[in-house]
């Protein structure tokens, strides 16, 4: 039998608990379960996979119809430096017949025909709705592949009815935990090992950083999981920090090696200057080696002069622009913390999906005088540019139309996003995004009235002439 509910039902409490006033405030909140049938957003299968599907060299199957390989298939902009394997999506399908026999044979089978034509370092095999609800026993299934072809072929117990975003990345963490962290030893070890856990690699973001923690030394074991190898998550237990990039999603990682192995964990995040600059210095500090402190006070020096010299013309264009955010997928604050490096000012910002903890930074960094909006109808979106007289819109792709309307300038920064903004890189490229969308031809053409209108002003003034000039003979004579 599957030996996994208490683990998913620890993994749910825990995530009530740490979002329990939102789910007060927000009947809609990320924690609350949803009733099968229905649409809620991200469901733990979909979150799930995307926290397993950057191992990049393991095949993902899903034990499901092939709706639900489909349905996240391409959606995510998560990068490799070396097997595309992750690319591919695998399902067994499941149709009416399999639902009344049973689909654990077909799994069975399709697992060990993956394994002989694609060799791949490992499999994870995803439960889905519907196979959770007719029984099969992927645990027992995965065990008989591991042992008759040698390769590690694991669980994750993610039927999409169990709960939503969060809860799928926790169960992610757990089989993670239960089924491949401490299985395998490195070759080497380092007093300076750490694991970058939580950053997905969406658009090659980690990239911004990897090579700033080469130069002081640091050597990251494991990146769990964007742009991983299996074998770096298997020694992942060797590392002697553990780094939480920007997210709390697979925080029940962090803890539990801390508990297991010893290994201290800080939480920190790779966007914004202020924030890279506190990362690196946390990681020397916590790391205990006074010469690596030295070292990294020096990076953050030289890192930070050649950013201001790349800003310094973008600055004086974009200095004092008003902007309206609205992004839900993203991390809003990120964002505001580029402008406000450029001297730009966010007017505005829709919250929808954030935490309390998010929440609490969003208004810190916005002011007295910012605006949060709970809800982001395009009315509501639309009353507060004219209000604030606002210059740009960022938001996803949805709210192009209500730009448009507004006729300003619009930039779609969404988590199919095709730019990295961490590390100093990522404000650069936040930059060159903004200056390209102000000073874009296109929206001064926006700007202009439309051609209908300037016949029927042409119209009506002709008109008038035609009105106004007997009067004026009339006068004459």
């Amino acid at each position: 039998m599957n030996p996994t509910p208490r683990k998913m039902n620890d993994s749910l409490r825990e995530s009530n608990s740490d979002n329990e006033q939102h789910r007060q405030k927000k009947k809609n909140s990320s924690t609350q379960l949803p009733q099968p049938g229905t649409a809620q957003g991200s469901c733990a299968f979909d979150s799930a996979m995307i926290t397993l599907v950057p191992i990049t060299d393991a095949a993902h199957v899903v034990h499901g119809p092939s709706g639900c390989a489909a349905s996240i298939w391409g959606n995510y902009t998560s990068l490799s430096s070396g097997s595309m394997l992750y690319k591919i999506r695998f399902t067994t399908d499941i149709e009416e017949s399999d639902i009344i026999f049973g689909g654990a044979k077909k799994l069975y089978k399709g697992i060990l025909e993956l394994q002989r034509r694609y060799k791949p370092a490992a499999v994870f095999v995803y439960s889905t709705c519907i196979t959770a609800l007719i029984g099969d026993d992927i645990e027992g299934i995965c065990k008989d592949a591991t042992e008759k072809t040698g390769i590690p072929t694991i669980p994750v117990h993610c039927p999409g009815f169990i709960g939503s975003q969060n809860l799928g990345n926790r169960v992610a963490g757990e089989a993670m935990l239960s089924h491949v962290i401490g299985t395998t030893e490195p070759d080497t070890s380092t007093p300076y090992d750490i694991n970058l856990i939580g950053d997905y690699n969406i658009a090659g973001a980690i990239w911004n950083v990897l090579p700033l923690l080469e130069k002081l030394g640091i050597r990251v074991l494991a990146k769990i999981t964007g742009d991983a190898l299996y074998k770096e998550v298997c020694y992942a237990h060797r590392a002697k920090l553990n780094v939480i990039l920007s997210s709390k999603a697979l925080i029940n990682v962090a803890k539990k090696m801390e508990k297991l192995y010893d290994i201290p964990y800080i939480e920190e995040s790779i966007y914004g200057v202020e924030q890279i600059n506190q990362c690196l210095k946390n990681i020397a500090v916590k790391l205990g080696h006074p010469d690596l402190v030295e070292r990294t006070e020096e990076l953050i020096a030289e890192e930070t002069n050649v950013l201001e010299e790349k800003l310094t013309p973008y600055r004086t264009r974009l200095q004092g622009k008003r902007i309206v955010l609205s992004i839900k997928s993203f991390k809003s604050w990120l964002i505001i913390f580029a402008t406000k490096k450029l001297g730009m000012e966010v007017t505005a910002i829709c919250t929808q999906n954030n935490t309390e903890d998010e929440l609490a930074i969003i208004k810190s960094l916005l002011g007295q005088d910012g605006i949060v909006l709970e809800s982001e109808t395009p009315k509501e979106i639309l009353q507060v540019i004219n209000k604030n007289q606002a210059d740009i819109l960022i938001a996803d792709g949805r709210y192009l139309d209500t730009a448009l309307i507004a006729r300003i300038p619009f930039l779609d920064i969404n988590k199919e996003r095709n730019h990295a903004y961490a590390g100093y890189i990522g404000i650069v490229e936040i930059a060159q995004e903004l200056y390209a969308t102000f000073y874009n031809p296109v929206w001064e053409q926006v700007r202009q009235p439309v051609p209908w209108e300037v016949r029927e002003a042409g119209r009506a003034g002709e008109a008038g002439g035609e009105i106004t000039s007997p009067s004026s003979s009339e006068e004459a004579v």
